[in-house]
């Protein structure tokens, strides 16, 4: 997929509101080094932009950050700051425009962090189209110095956005299941991390076994897993500000999968009893159970779509696992999954036009997409084991679990084109990754058509 630039009129100086507080803290694990992305088979031709390091506290360590966002992406190529002709640029004046056109920049960002009388700092930025000689977007962000990787991830967000027109995704969060120890003693915690993998914070101590982790898409401070005892499954609802954790109450039978309708308002899971397994809402102020399915095969991983109008699942009744969707009440119930192989772990799309699954055939397994009507089937990856895709939140970025043969599980992300992949930031062991929405609510104007120095539309 091409890059599109939007060439409409840029922006003028906007202030962000101050950011929301830190990640709950329960543990501190070591981050891990970035990971190169692979841009397969060179179809895909990322935009050249000049990221120059923003003068002031963390300065060269923001532009670091919003390098490495951006070359994830697949759609920018960060050029080496090693062939700037022009340093020491300030958000007081343009760019000297024939000094990066030299070195073919495309566009050219460049910004200054400002300390407050309050302590907090004023993060201002500017980006430049160097041929057309203008202004793009100006932008000013206002943080404790201790948010400047927040405030790295906000800026490539509307980096991102100003030049593709899609929603950016950096600034956000991702929920799994860490693992250590050996097959025979593993243990298993939820932990949350930022996208990029740094900052892991593990929020259980490995005394229960961790499944299923997921947002709600109405609230990135709210998430749901299943917590296996000796004993007991249950699904918990966590708030990841306050700490607390709540059950949802005790059930006969084992609970799976769940997951939040994205209003918030309900759970759809599973549960195992008397050897059948069938898929239940729940109203979560009220706490009413309702059933869905009662087919005799294995009905789960319900998955809601983006309106809560209709239900995506797995079931095996016709004899093999395939991709079900239904309406949200149960009624309607159908397949949609129409090649040969065993489906599960559908997850719809935030857009609402896809649904994501994960497929065994061929003796591999692979993560696809299909057409939420179950047309249109791509297989983005495949590996010896891949399983669980979850949507970064402008829908066009997957998070999986992969596993090579004979190794560990890994978590990993792929574009809609199957060409962007890559190994995510987090090094260590982990499985059923679940990305969060935006942890703000993307910019409603980005000041087009103002600024004496905007680009012409």
């Amino acid at each position: 997929m091409r890059l599109k630039l939007l060439m409409a009129s840029a922006a003028a100086l906007i202030v962000a509101a101050p950011l929301a507080g830190s990640p709950v803290a329960a543990q501190q694990a070591p981050a891990a080094p970035m990971q190169d992305v692979i841009v397969d088979e060179g179809v895909l031709r990322p935009l050249p932009i000049a990221i120059a390091p923003f003068s002031g506290q963390y300065g060269p360590e923001i532009a670091g950050v919003v390098s490495g966002d951006l070359r994830r992406s697949g759609f920018f190529q960060p050029l080496d700051p090693s062939a700037f002709i022009e340093t020491g640029l300030t958000v007081a004046n343009a760019p000297d425009f024939p000094k990066w056109t030299a070195i073919g920049a495309q566009a050219v960002l460049y910004g200054s962090v400002t300390p407050r009388p309050d302590g907090r700092n004023d993060v201002g930025f500017r980006l430049y189209d160097p041929y057309r000689q203008c202004q793009l977007v100006s932008y000013q962000f206002t943080a404790t110095p201790e948010q400047w990787r927040r405030i790295a991830h906000k800026i490539a967000d509307v980096v991102y956005q100003r030049m593709t027109g899609e929603s950016g995704f950096f600034d956000t969060r991702v929920i799994f299941v860490s693992e250590s120890g050996t097959q025979l003693n593993r243990l298993s915690r939820l932990t949350i991390m930022d996208q990029d993998g740094f900052s892991p914070v593990f929020l259980t101590q490995g005394d229960e076994v961790i499944m299923s982790p997921r947002f709600s898409a109405s609230s990135p401070e709210e998430i749901t897993y299943v917590a296996l005892g000796r004993d007991y499954s249950r699904i918990y609802l966590y708030n990841l500000t306050t700490g607390r954790r709540e059950s949802l109450g005790e059930f006969d039978g084992q609970v799976l999968a769940p997951r939040f309708s994205n209003d918030g308002s309900k759970m759809a899971f599973s549960i195992i009893r008397g050897g059948n397994t069938d898929i239940y809402v729940m109203n979560l102020r009220t706490r009413q159970l309702s059933r869905l399915t009662s087919d005799p095969g294995i009905d789960t991983s319900p998955s809601f779509s983006p309106d809560g109008s209709m239900i995506a699942f797995t079931s095996d009744r016709s004899g093999s696992a395939r991709i079900y969707v239904m309406r949200a009440d149960g009624s309607g119930q159908r397949a949609v999954s129409r090649g040969g192989g065993l489906y599960t772990a559908p997850s719809w799309s935030p857009r609402g036009d896809l649904i994501a699954f994960t497929k065994q055939s061929g003796g591999q397994f692979h993560i696809g997409v299909m057409n939420s009507s179950g047309g249109g089937e791509r297989i983005l990856s495949s590996s010896y084991f891949e399983e669980g895709p979850s949507w970064a939140p402008n829908g066009r970025y997957i998070m999986f679990a992969r596993q090579s043969r004979g190794g560990d599980t890994r978590l990993w992300t792929v574009d809609l084109s199957g060409r962007v992949v890559g190994q995510a930031g987090y090094d260590g062991r982990g499985s059923d990754p679940a990305w969060s929405p935006l942890l703000d609510a993307p910019p409603a104007n980005l000041g087009l058509n103002q600024g004496a120095d905007s680009c012409p539309s």
